[in-house]
């Protein structure tokens, strides 16, 4: 591999790495907000 290729490879891990990162905190954003949505909505009735 060339040098350029090894940094398109080091660029493309770090996406990847902030990729999953974003993907877990939608996830855990939408569970909590969707969980105190339920209880809220629990509570009111």
């Amino acid at each position: 591999m060339t040098e350029a290729d090894d940094e398109l490879e080091a660029m493309r891990e770090s996406r990847l790495g902030r990729t999953r990162m974003v993907a877990w905190i939608v996830i855990i954003a939408l569970v909590l907000g969707g969980g105190g949505a339920t209880v809220l909505a629990l509570l009111l009735n």
